[in-house]
């Protein structure tokens, strides 16, 4: 029993011992590690004054980077008709591309408005759908919301449209090819069927719409037309192929029933017949079209080489009897 009671007594005394000795380790070890995460005095102050800074930014002014300047000359065909003593001449301007966008049309406003607010052009949707901004740039007819500026050393030269009355800098008279749009009828034409306007759809198959592809995104802007020799020559009488390309589009038109009255009134020595295939046209055409490729077209249906087909879907005439729109391949 005295044995028993000895050896409980000494291993209550090392299980002390080692419960001390435990306790010993680990608040050395905490306390280390305390020590190791609270931070020093001067990383404190360090980052308190990088906080005090960024609000600092924060509520100041944006600070800009000042981008070195890219001086781009340009040279603009100037005339004005209240000084009409004053021959026309090229005005040269130094512009930062970095003040404006990157289309020619850009620079033309920024010119405007911080060179010269005389200068005259015309401008609409900035997108390549009016066909507003159509004038001569680096010797090329294009249209000038859809030209990138490319900063060389020689100098951006822009024209109005070449062989146009001008009316002032870089505005062309427009009158002489709208009257010649307005001749070709630019609308779909029914002989016959006047009274019936508006009562039904007017139906086309997807094949007989997929020949207009090519034809019906011309924008009109002139710059074909104005890029072709013979129209240089014979405006007045010849229409030019931007002309010539809508004629063939309502011509070639499924829907259109007035091709023959619309064939009658090309059917001369001028209208069609001066075009020389020189394909101007069809190389300065901003939206891709090919207006040569039209008028071989409208050659050959004048010259009998080619007919019109019949359209895939008829549209019957509504029967008026009953007193409302009625269709005969309809079932009662």
């Amino acid at each position: 029993m005295f044995a028993a009671v000895n050896y409980v007594r000494f291993t209550g005394r090392l299980w002390s011992r080692g419960f001390a000795r435990l306790r010993r380790l680990h608040g050395s070890r905490l306390s280390s590690t305390t020590a190791d995460k609270i931070p020093h005095s001067s990383e404190v102050e360090a980052a308190v004054a990088a906080d005090v800074a960024g609000v600092a930014a924060c509520k100041g002014p944006p600070t800009v980077a000042k981008l070195a300047p890219r001086l781009q000359t340009v040279r603009v065909y100037r005339w004005n008709p209240e000084t009409p003593n004053v021959k026309p001449y090229m005005q040269q301007f130094s512009v930062d591309l970095n003040k404006c966008g990157t289309m020619v049309l850009d620079v033309l406003g920024l010119i405007k408005a911080q060179h010269d607010p005389t200068l005259s052009y015309r401008r609409s949707c900035r997108e390549g759908i009016c066909g507003c901004c159509a004038m001569n740039i680096d010797g090329v007819n294009t249209l000038a919301c859809i030209t990138k500026v490319k900063e060389s050393p020689q100098p951006l030269v822009v024209y109005p449209l070449p062989h146009a009355y001008v009316i002032r800098d870089l505005v062309p008279d427009m009158e002489q090819f709208l009257s010649q749009f307005r001749q070709i009828d630019p609308y779909l034409k029914r002989p016959g069927e006047d009274s019936f306007l508006g009562m039904r759809q007017i139906l086309q198959s997807p094949r007989d719409r997929s020949k207009l592809d090519g034809l019906y995104e011309c924008i009109m802007c002139a710059c074909c037309t104005y890029s072709c020799p013979p129209y240089w020559w014979l405006g007045d009488k010849y229409l030019g192929p931007a002309v010539l390309l809508q004629a063939y589009r309502w011509v070639i038109d499924s829907r259109d029933t007035a091709h023959k009255e619309r064939l009658a009134k090309l059917r001369d020595f001028y209208s069609v017949y001066r075009c020389k295939t020189i394909f101007n046209c069809t190389k300065t055409c901003p939206k891709g079209l090919n207006p040569g490729k039209a008028i071989a077209q409208l050659k050959r249906l004048l010259a009998g080489l080619m007919k019109k087909e019949k359209p895939d879907l008829e549209t019957t005439l509504p029967n008026p009897c009953h007193g409302e729109e009625q269709y005969p391949c309809r079932k009662e």
